[in-house]
């Protein structure tokens, strides 16, 4: 994999939306520390994570997890967790589990399977 010049960290992308303030910000960035190293691979300016909640508090509340990255399909998560720290942190492992399953499906290289195909000696394959 090749080195990114200026990495993709949480508290560079991630900007709070709807149902957040500011004084959430550090345990929703402890929370998310974990994804630093999933969006290591993606370049600062061209990724972005918002994350906003509806109905806070209330029994029908509603987190989403939203990622944006150059190239790529946006990933949107979400979770009706009643717990607000338990509704973040399901938005927060649902988006990592996609974005691997993001990774794999646009660089197949990295699959072994894919990558090598058998050689028959005597085949032609010109038309």
């Amino acid at each position: 994999m090749s080195a990114v010049a200026n990495p993709a960290t949480v508290e560079q992308c991630l900007r709070l939306g709807a149902g957040f303030s500011q004084g959430d910000r550090n345990w929703i960035g402890e929370l998310f520390s974990t994804l630093d190293a999933r969006l290591a691979g993606f370049h600062e300016d061209a990724t972005d994570l918002e994350l906003s909640v509806k109905d806070r508090g209330a029994k029908g509340q509603h987190v989403s997890l939203i990622c944006r990255i150059a190239g790529r399909p946006e990933i949107v998560t979400t979770s009706s967790e009643e717990d607000l720290h338990a509704a973040v942190m399901d938005a927060r492992d649902d988006l990592r589990r996609r974005l691997n399953d993001s990774k794999t499906k646009q660089e197949p290289r990295h699959n072994r399977h894919l990558r090598d195909v058998p050689v028959v000696p005597g085949d032609n394959l010109e038309v």
